[in-house]
């Protein structure tokens, strides 16, 4: 057998092993990826999760591998079903979200499931979310005449509207649950049984609870603009509204905020309100618009 002068080759033993021994080496680390928390949407009136894709897809080029559950729930007129009911379903549907994911979750909720998310955030006493984001939700309610009010009520305008909204039988319905006329602050009070609650604006024993379990949010990211053409006053997803007089009061002059009736100025004080208002969107493309996204969402989904 020819071989080079001074090389010695390995046993031929050793040969037959060497594929196996190779097997016994550690393997090389996989190039690191970050690892994003899950995020959970919620979806608003007339809505399903098909309205979300264009979202889903900008979450998945920019956050790769981010787990995203768009809960397909009350769907298009079951939206209309009552907000409290909406709640438990929703929470059924969030518990095992949550309890997998120990390092926390985002929620980005639109419109009415704003609202939704908002009592979530109050009733569970465990949850995790790490960034709430409200994307042009009535935060401080609804006042105006839109096209799902003319076709749910077609013989109300929203000057008269409390007459059907704040009867027994108009919470029944999902819209009723955050009317908000300012000519009936009374009336609203004493007859809305979702907005006034969550907002800590009529006295019910859960208060002090609710109020710690919303303050576990890490953030509350408040999204909405000027030619939303739906959210009435548009101020509300920054949770500003009217007075009696129909002039907007920002978010710091409102009595929930004043008097921190569910958490709203503890969160400002330690700096959790982000404010992030874009002019040139109407209501129906803020889950769908690019330039949005980037500015607004995508730097709190950690």
């Amino acid at each position: 057998m020819l071989g080079l002068p001074g090389l010695r080759l390995p046993p031929a033993g050793f040969l037959l092993l060497l594929p196996f021994l190779l097997l016994l080496l550690p393997a090389t680390p996989a190039p690191h990826r970050a690892s994003y928390k899950p995020v959970i949407v919620v979806h608003g009136l007339f809505d399903s999760s098909y309205s979300f894709r264009h979202l889903l897809e900008y979450i998945n080029e920019t956050h790769p591998g981010t787990v995203v559950t768009v809960l397909d729930l009350f769907d298009g007129r079951e939206s209309l079903r009552p907000l409290w009911e909406q709640v438990q379903g929703f929470r059924e549907a969030v518990a095992p979200i949550m309890a997998k994911a120990p390092q926390g979750v985002h929620l980005i909720c639109y419109s009415q499931g704003g609202l939704v998310c908002r009592a979530l955030l109050s009733v569970m006493d465990e949850h995790n979310v790490d960034s709430f984001i409200s994307l042009s939700s009535p935060q401080m309610g609804q006042y105006g005449d839109t096209d799902y009010l003319k076709w749910l009520f077609p013989t109300s305008m929203r000057s008269n509207l409390y007459r059907i909204c704040y009867s027994p039988w108009g919470q029944e319905f999902s819209i009723c649950n955050y009317w908000h006329d300012p000519h009936h602050d009374d009336l609203y009070l004493n007859a809305s049984s979702f907005l006034a609650l969550i907002n800590g604006e009529r006295d019910h024993p859960n208060a002090t609870a609710w109020r710690k379990n919303f303050l576990r949010v890490g953030r509350l990211v408040l999204i909405g603009g000027p030619d939303d053409g739906v959210i009435t006053p548009w101020q509300s997803s920054f949770f500003g509204f009217y007075d009696a007089n129909e002039t907007v009061l920002e978010m710091e002059e409102q009595l929930v905020y004043l008097r921190d009736s569910f958490g709203l100025k503890t969160l400002l004080a330690r700096g959790a309100i982000v404010r992030c208002p874009m002019a040139g969107i109407s209501h129906t493309a803020w889950h769908s618009n690019r330039t949005l996204y980037e500015t607004c969402i995508e730097p709190w989904l950690s």
